[in-house]
C-alpha cells in the first residue's frame, strides 16, 4: 500500500487526572493507566501508519485544548476531535478561541459521548442543534458515537443538516458477540442516500465481539454491510486504541481488517485505509509533518 495510512480513531488518556474514567474498571481494569504518544508510536511503527486522529475520551473542554497541544508536539497526530458544550449559546465563540488558537489547525472535529446521556434524543433537542449549526458553522466535523439505542436520532441528525459533515463511530457499536445483525442492520441501511456527507469508521468491532474468541469472520458481515451502505468512498480504518487491547493487539487489529477487505482493489483499500480519512477531515498538511 503506497497511500498513506491513517488511523483514524484512538485515544491518550491519564486516569489520574480528575477525568471522567470510572468505567476502567473490572474487565477493563488492564487498561487503568496512562496511555501518551510514546506508547502508541511503536505499533504504528509495526503497522506502516502514517498518521492519526485522536479522539476526546470524555466531555471537557480542558482536554481538548490539551489534545491539539499534544497534537502540535507530536509528529504522527494528524487530527483531534475533541469536545465542546453544543448547549452553551457562545459557543460559536468557543470555536473561534480554539480555531484561532496557535495550535488551532489541528482541530479537525468534535463529538459528544450521547450514550451517556439518559435521552437517546439528546442530539434532536433545539439547543443542541443550535450548536451543531455552530459546528457546521466552523468547518469542523461532528462525530458522532453511538450505541443501537441512539442510532435513529443520529440518522434523523444527518438528514437534518445536509450540508454538514459527519462521522459514524465504530459501525455504531452493534452487539456482535450477540449475534446482533438484524437489528443494527435495520437502522444502518438507513444511512443509504446520505454518502455525500456521512462517512463511517471501521473502528471498534473488536471489543463488541467476544473478546477471547472473536475471529475475522464474525467481523465480516458488518463490514461488509457498512461498505454496502456507505460505499468504499465514505468508510475508514480505525483502531480505537488503547481500548481495543482488552480484545486484540494493536496489529491483530489492523490485520483483521485487512482479512475483512482483502477481496477489494488496492484502490478501494487504499481510500479506506488513509484517503478517506484526509478527505473528511481535511487533516492539515501531516504529510508534510517533521520526521
Amino acid at each position: 500500500m503506497t497511500s498513506p495510512i491513517i488511523d483514524s480513531h484512538h485515544h491518550f488518556w491519564d486516569p489520574a487526572s480528575g477525568g471522567d474514567y470510572g468505567w476502567l474498571s473490572g474487565p477493563f481494569e488492564p487498561i487503568n493507566r496512562v496511555f501518551e504518544p510514546d506508547d502508541l508510536r511503536p505499533a504504528l511503527q509495526k503497522s506502516g501508519v502514517t498518521g492519526t486522529v485522536l479522539v476526546q475520551t470524555w466531555n471537557d473542554l480542558g482536554e481538548t485544548w490539551d489534545f491539539i497541544r499534544t497534537a502540535e508536539a507530536t509528529d504522527f497526530v494528524a487530527g483531534v476531535v475533541g469536545w465542546v458544550d453544543l448547549t452553551d449559546p457562545k459557543l460559536g465563540q468557543t470555536l473561534a478561541e480554539l480555531k484561532s488558537s496557535p495550535e488551532g489547525k489541528w482541530l479537525v472535529g468534535v463529538r459528544h459521548l450521547i450514550q451517556t446521556e439518559s435521552d437517546p434524543n439528546w442530539l434532536l433537542r433545539a439547543d443542541v442543534k443550535a450548536g451543531l449549526l455552530a459546528v457546521q458553522a466552523s468547518g469542523l466535523v461532528y462525530d458522532l458515537v453511538p450505541n443501537l439505542p441512539q442510532l435513529p436520532s443520529c440518522i434523523a441528525t444527518t438528514q437534518a443538516f445536509p450540508e454538514m459533515r459527519f462521522v459514524l463511530d465504530h459501525i455504531s457499536k452493534p452487539e456482535i458477540r450477540n449475534r446482533g445483525f438484524d437489528e443494527w442492520a435495520v437502522l444502518i441501511r438507513q444511512f443509504r442516500g446520505q454518502r455525500d456527507h456521512v462517512w463511517c469508521k471501521l473502528s471498534g468491532m473488536v471489543t463488541e465481539a467476544d473478546w477471547q474468541s472473536w475471529t475475522p469472520e464474525d467481523l465480516k458481515p458488518y463490514v461488509h454491510e457498512v461498505l454496502d451502505v456507505f460505499g468504499t468512498d465514505r468508510c475508514m480504518f480505525g483502531t480505537d486504541w488503547p481500548v481495543c487491547l482488552v480484545a486484540a493487539s494493536y496489529d491483530r487489529v489492523v490485520e483483521a481488517l485487512q482479512e475483512c477487505l482483502k477481496d477489494l482493489s488496492s484502490a478501494e483499500r487504499e481510500r479506506i485505509f488513509g484517503l478517506n480519512a484526509i478527505e473528511v477531515y481535511r487533516l492539515p498538511g501531516f504529510q508534510e509533518r517533521r520526521a
